[in-house]
């Protein structure tokens, strides 16, 4: 192109004649509704666009100057007389499609128009300073000159309109068509650079490529739908109605299905196409030169009518951040309706029923995406997921058929969190699977994947006070082990006795299974006064006494352990005389704080049988109760040989465990 050089006021270049041009508008409406309408050049150039589509044009050519000086754009459509710039383009407001004509489709190719208001135009002045316009139309040429400086000095000066000047015949270079030069732009809104600015041009329109004989070009090279890269790295695609895509621009999706194209409730000549597709990991929607892909744009005539629709939708589950798509909506742009769209024709008026409708319709099929991308997800994620990690499949493998379709969901949720790197996707493959083992302990896995919908939630699934002691299931059971393995392999008595004080107050699952979950404070020997529990009514000989027992409280209930040395022969009589004792102490203590009618068990654990064990067992049997119900003796032969009886099962898991920490370890 030829770069003129040209001033920014009325004052340069000034026509020795009247200028045949006028803008009759309150000048106060450009300033507010061109030079502070738009935010972008994406923005302003979908107007240019717009304006060489509703003129026929077959070819736009945009041309970015490499030091940001200068943009133009040229078409090759019907162009403008010098009437029909003052009588429509210069006026601002102008409705074609409510001039009396049938302003609603384009006069040569019949295509339907795209512009309404009257307002894009002034977009111009959002980032330029200075807009030159030429336009050929039946052989004439002619152009002219607007800057933002000789509006406000028309302003200043209270004129009723501004008059651009026109341009040199020597400047004016179009012989077809119509060319707009935008110079002293405002650098603070331009894009990235050109790349940027051609993708995000495609993704605002529908209608470019030679399907539509319509070819649109930046510095020579044509943008095509390849540029809106959405469709490209979509993984599940989803298409509305009759819509195909070319297999050329669907290279990477692996699952399709097709969606209704419109509501039983709606009109008959209402329907949307477009599609709505997948990406296989979240951060591939994040593109630095088209912006956000995680959205879904809607057009109205080929191009676009709201930048992003799924904000609106309130979906706040997992599949929503995997997720593009272009609607196209022909029913909100109807001609015999009102003009839903906002003034820079980005966004709609939300209140509208037909947006209301178009609302309605999306999230009732994207209630249909949910549901196949959690199948797909998993079908694929869980494959994918065993090529890069073997030990997984190992893993699957030793579970039972029930468990396996929520493990393999579990798989599929942790491949979808947004994780870059492997090494981390393998920490979370390692991390859930220990999880997922500890879940099916508690029979509640379903509910653990079901929550796996972001790394947040993972972590506070797992800090979760339930998931907690759920995690302490191997050490429970290691130190188990280590009790019953020292009891097995122990001969002498005196040795058992001690292995049985170190572990049996710290254990009262020795004693009895059901005590697992005991809790209290361990006292041996004289413990009871050194934690104050003796209180004030206690006689001498109640202080005294050799207290060699420990006591823990159960569920609402008081138990107390009395160790006797493995080789000591004793009495029925010396055994119910001290339970006794100790019961005593225990229920005053107890009424000091409030509890009147405790329930307490005394277990005596002895290393010789007494005699009546053999003689009158009933009468044992009776003794213990008078101590108080529920009180027993036990023997420490007994007690290991209950030992390996009751926790043989955790023997077996321990070998279970064992193969899942291998897994785990090759993961």
């Amino acid at each position: 192109m030829t770069d003129t050089s040209v001033g920014g006021s009325n004052d340069s270049a000034v026509s020795p004649t009247p200028s045949p041009y006028e803008m009759t508008v309150d000048l106060n409406v450009i300033e507010h509704l061109g030079i502070n309408l738009y935010s972008n050049i994406a923005a302003v150039l979908t107007e240019a666009v717009a304006n060489a589509w509703d003129a026929d044009a077959e070819q736009v050519e945009i041309e970015v100057d490499p030091n940001q000086k200068w943009i133009a754009i040229s078409d090759d459509g019907v162009g403008m007389s010098v009437a029909d710039i003052n009588d429509k383009y210069l006026r601002v407001g102008y409705r074609r499609r409510d001039d009396g004509t049938d302003g609603s489709v384009t006069a040569k190719r019949k295509r339907p128009v795209m512009g309404r208001k009257g307002l894009g135009k002034l977009s111009l002045f959002s980032i330029a300073n200075v807009i030159d316009v030429q336009s050929a139309k039946n052989g004439e040429a002619h152009g002219l000159r607007m800057t933002v400086e000789g509006i406000r000095q028309s302003l200043e000066r209270g004129d009723r309109s501004y008059r651009p000047e026109p341009l040199p015949r020597e400047e004016i270079e179009v012989s077809q068509g119509t060319r707009i030069v935008l110079k002293e732009i405002k650098r603070t809104r331009l894009t990235p650079g050109v790349t940027a600015l051609r993708m995000r041009l495609a993704r605002r329109f529908s209608i470019i490529g030679e399907l539509h004989r319509f070819r649109v070009a930046i510095d020579g090279e044509p943008i095509t739908a390849a540029d809106r890269g959405d469709l490209s790295i979509a993984q599940f695609l989803w298409t509305f109605g009759d819509y195909e895509p070319p297999s050329s621009a669907i290279p990477n999706v692996v699952e399709n299905e097709r969606l209704p194209d419109r509501s039983q409730d709606w009109a008959e000549n209402w329907t949307v196409g477009g599609w709505l597709g997948t990406a296989r990991k979240p951060k591939q929607l994040d593109s630095r030169e088209a912006g956000n892909l995680n959205g879904i744009v809607v057009f109205a005539r080929g191009r676009l009518f709201h930048e992003n629709i799924l904000d609106k939708v309130n979906d706040g589950r997992l599949y929503t951040k995997y997720l593009t798509g272009q609607i196209e909506a022909e029913f909100l742009d109807q001609d015999d309706g009102p003009d839903i769209a906002t003034s820079d024709r980005q966004r709609i008026q939300e209140d509208d029923p037909r947006y209301e409708a178009l609302l309605s319709f999306l999230r009732s099929s994207l209630s249909l995406v949910e549901k196949r991308w959690t199948e797909w997800r998993r079908k694929h994620e869980v494959r994918r997921a065993k090529e890069v990690s073997p030990a997984l499949e190992e893993w699957l493998a030793t579970l039972p058929e029930g468990h396996k379709t929520t493990a393999e969901k579990l798989i599929a949720r942790l491949s979808a969190l947004p994780v870059d790197e492997d090494d981390d996707r393998k920490l979370l493959y390692r991390h859930g699977i220990l999880a997922f083992e500890r879940m099916r302990l508690r029979g509640s896995t379903g509910e653990f994947v079901d929550n796996l919908e972001n790394v947040d939630k993972l972590l506070r699934v797992l800090a979760d006070r339930d998931a907690l002691e759920a995690a302490l299931y191997r050490d429970i059971v290691k130190s188990r082990l280590e009790a019953v393995r020292e009891f097995q392999g122990l001969v002498d008595k005196n040795v058992i006795e001690k292995v049985l004080q170190q572990y049996l107050f710290d254990h009262l699952w020795l004693l009895d299974p059901a005590w697992e979950r005991a809790t209290g404070s361990e006292l041996i020997e004289s413990r009871l006064r050194e934690v104050g529990v003796i209180t004030d009514d206690l006689t001498e000989k109640e202080k005294l006494s050799r207290v060699d027992i420990a006591y823990r409280t159960n569920a609402g209930k008081h138990i107390i352990v009395e160790l006797k040395r493995a080789g000591r022969a004793l009495k029925l009589l010396d055994l119910v005389a001290q339970g006794q004792t100790y019961v005593d102490k225990l229920k005053k203590i107890l009424l000091k704080q409030g509890d009147g009618s405790p329930d307490i068990e005394v277990v005596f654990v002895l290393g010789k049988p007494i005699q009546e064990q053999a003689d009158n067992p009933e009468r044992l049997k009776a003794s213990m109760t008078a101590v108080s119900p529920g009180s027993r003796v036990i023997y420490y032969d007994t007690l290991i040989r209950g030992a390996e009886e009751a926790y043989s099962e955790y023997l077996k898991a321990s070998k279970k465990l064992d193969l899942l920490e291998g897994i785990v370890e090759r993961i």
